[in-house]
């Protein structure tokens, strides 16, 4: 039997490479750490190969002495922490000391530093676990470190490593992430000579922007919420601009880049009814508690952490994304995107400010006490229903000014012709709207964009139906075609949502209720979860062992198919029990009442009804994706427009 011995030091930190330096990004990552914990501001890295022929990392940071260089590279030997307070609260991105050490033992390296202050600079070499001593050496202030063949020393784990283009790929998303934590750092890389990344120090937009692109900081959401010693910061994306694959998902605790399940399972919560089940969101965001409450030490490559209070962690997170995320209502348009052409302005740190907002009764006061307001000749024919739909806002007659009378023509009236008996209405169109271009005089048209947006709401007035399905309107910057189905569904949705939390379900009595075949299991669930049925508003009784009766329902859903509605939700409730309902599956049962009770397709609307809908688009939270992710609307600007009839070319 084999005797139990003290393995050698070298073929320690060789066992420990297999754990830390997993390819050439592990080792990467190592050496960029340590340089950002000395303090570096300026961080070049240069790689052949994809970083397996050669790693070198360049900074300015504050230096190793002279009499520390050798010692850097032994196993256990670091700067950042004393005893065992320290390890509980680190506040480092490296604290173990044995990245160097398990490096130079299956490489050789390299480390030149000079230390601040210092009028010399130093070098040591290590070759297979072998240190040798300091040598001079010229260098700038700060420390350089390259690794040359990586694994050489192991050749089967070598043959593990993928193609080059591969290598560097990782190598590049090292430095990414590194980047975005650190976004007032500068970093350089090159690969076989050429540049190909180089991100100058700046703000988190400017930094997120290289890396993400400007889609994503321009149309992205701002989250800047803190509670105790909790504070979430960062760009979590819009729900519409969602991914294909998790690529663009950087999440950093305390500064350093992390996976965890309770940070993932919070971010999907958060996104569940706003994002496509296809897709995936972006975000940048930044978790920064207190040190003692993470514990960074559970993994060997530190990319996974564990909270001591996970369940708080979960609920502030999930409390803080819902409330971002709920200020995305339709019509708005992202401050980094000019309203006019629809393009991405240059991002900075002040993109993400909230628009104000604006309700339907704010709109139509506002139109109607600006008298003297002449519209654009592209905007006066859509502005004509604006009386229709608001009739109930209109000034007294007495308190009509001159201005309104000459600007507006009153509400369709009808009238009879003596001969025929048909009934006729005048239109209710602005005395200009029916007048050809050349008659408009150059004052009527002389109000700019910025009086025609402040009184067009964002989603600006119906024009009509396509296909009964999507509403086509005109607001001040070009065209916008609502889903009208999606559109609803979301609007309903958000009602139900707070009228179940409120506990203040309004319900619609039937004066004959509706009797409807059932089976044995629809007819259980209704005896077993009268009290659950209750509280999202339907009273629904037992008439025989096959039949159910409907006597009251939601009133938000009153028009719709009550039958169809009541087994939709039977079906949910029986699937996975009234607790589960009215706890985690709360809102998808609410979902498919919305969905039930929602204006279907090829239903004819009214010019009033489309507006009504606009309205309450721009009133409602996350109105701007129905329940299932799906975009509601979408814009197209009068440039973009003109650019497909290539008008002015």
């Amino acid at each position: 039997m084999p005797r139990i011995q003290q393995l050698p030091d070298h073929l320690i930190n060789q066992i420990a490479a297999g754990e830390v330096v997993e390819r050439p990004a592990s080792a990467l990552k190592e050496l960029l750490e340590n340089s950002l914990d000395a303090g570096s501001q300026n961080l070049s890295i240069e790689l052949l190969a994809g970083g397996t022929k050669l790693i070198k990392v360049i900074d300015d940071g504050c230096g190793i002495a002279k009499d520390e260089l050798p010692l850097a590279l032994h196993r256990h030997a670091t700067s950042k922490i004393r005893d065992l307070d320290d390890l509980q609260k680190v506040a480092t991105l490296g604290f173990r000391g044995e990245g160097l050490a398990s490096i130079a033992s299956v490489s050789r390296l390299t480390l030149s530093s000079r230390e601040q202050g210092s009028d010399y600079a130093w070098r040591v070499d290590a070759d297979n676990g072998h240190v040798s001593e300091p040598e001079p050496t010229s260098l700038s202030q700060g420390s350089t470190i390259e690794i040359h063949e990586l694994y050489y020393q192991v050749p089967a784990r070598r043959k593990f490593l993928k193609s080059e283009s591969t290598e560097f790929a990782h190598c590049s998303d090292m430095v990414q992430r590194l980047a975005l934590a650190n976004p007032g750092v500068q970093f350089t890389l090159s690969h076989n000579g050429r540049a190909q990344l180089r991100l100058l120090a700046g703000d988190l937009a400017k930094r997120a922007a290289a890396i993400l692109g400007d889609a994503f900081v321009a149309s992205g959401v701002q989250v800047d919420e803190g509670f105790g010693g909790l504070r979430l910061w960062g760009i979590t994306g819009s729900p519409t601009l969602g991914k294909s694959s998790r690529d663009a998902q950087y999440f950093f605790v305390n500064g350093r880049f992390v996976r965890d399940k309770v940070v993932q399972h919070a971010l999907r919560e958060a996104y569940r009814d706003v994002l496509h089940h296809d897709k995936h969101a972006a975000y940048c965001l930044f978790l920064e508690l207190d040190p003692e409450g993470v514990d960074v030490n559970v993994h060997p490559t530190k990319i996974e952490v564990r909270f001591r209070e996970s369940q708080a962690i979960y609920r502030f997170m999930l409390t803080s994304l819902k409330k971002a995320l709920a200020g995305t209502r339709a019509g708005t348009v992202p401050a980094g995107i000019d309203p006019e052409t629809g393009e991405i302005a240059a991002p900075d740190s002040s993109v993400m400010a909230p628009a104000p907002a604006m309700t339907p009764k704010n709109y139509a006061e506002m139109a109607y006490k600006q008298g003297n307001f002449q519209p654009q000749p592209r905007v006066q024919a859509p502005m004509a229903f604006y009386d229709t739909m608001f009739a109930d806002l209109k000034r007294a007659p007495g308190e009509a000014s001159a201005s309104d009378s000459s600007s507006w023509t009153p509400e369709p009236t009808p009238s009879f012709s003596n001969d025929s008996q048909e009934r006729k209405f005048a239109p209710a169109v602005p005395a200009g709207a029916l007048m050809p271009a050349a008659a408009i005089s150059p004052a009527a048209t002389a109000p700019s964009r910025a009086s025609d947006s402040e009184t067009v709401p964002p989603l600006g007035f119906a024009l009509g139906q396509l296909h009964g399905i999507y509403i086509l309107a005109q607001n001040a910057e070009g065209l916008i075609v609502v889903d009208m189905h999606a559109a609803h569904e979301r609007v309903v949705y958000e009602q139900l949502k707070n009228a179940l939390d409120l506990h203040q379900m309004p319900t619609q009595p039937l004066l004959i209720p509706h009797v409807f075949a059932a089976d044995k299991h629809d007819v259980a669930t209704v005896e077993d979860h009268a009290e659950t049925l209750e509280a999202i508003g339907f009273e629904i009784s037992v008439q025989s062992p096959t039949q159910l009766a409907i006597r009251s329902l939601p009133m938000l859903l009153k028009d719709a198919n009550p039958i169809e509605l009541a087994q939709a939700v039977l079906k949910d409730i029986r699937m996975v029990g009234a607790s589960e309902v009215l706890a985690g599956r709360q809102n998808e049962l609410l979902a498919t009442m919305a969905c039930h009770g929602s204006v279907r397709a090829n239903r004819s609307l009214t010019i009033t009804e489309m507006n009504a809908l606009l309205r309450q688009m721009e009133a409602t939270e996350r109105s701007g994706q129905c329940n299932h992710g799906r975009p509601t609307w979408f814009r197209m600007t009068l440039n973009e427009l003109d650019k497909m009839f290539m008008r002015g070319q």
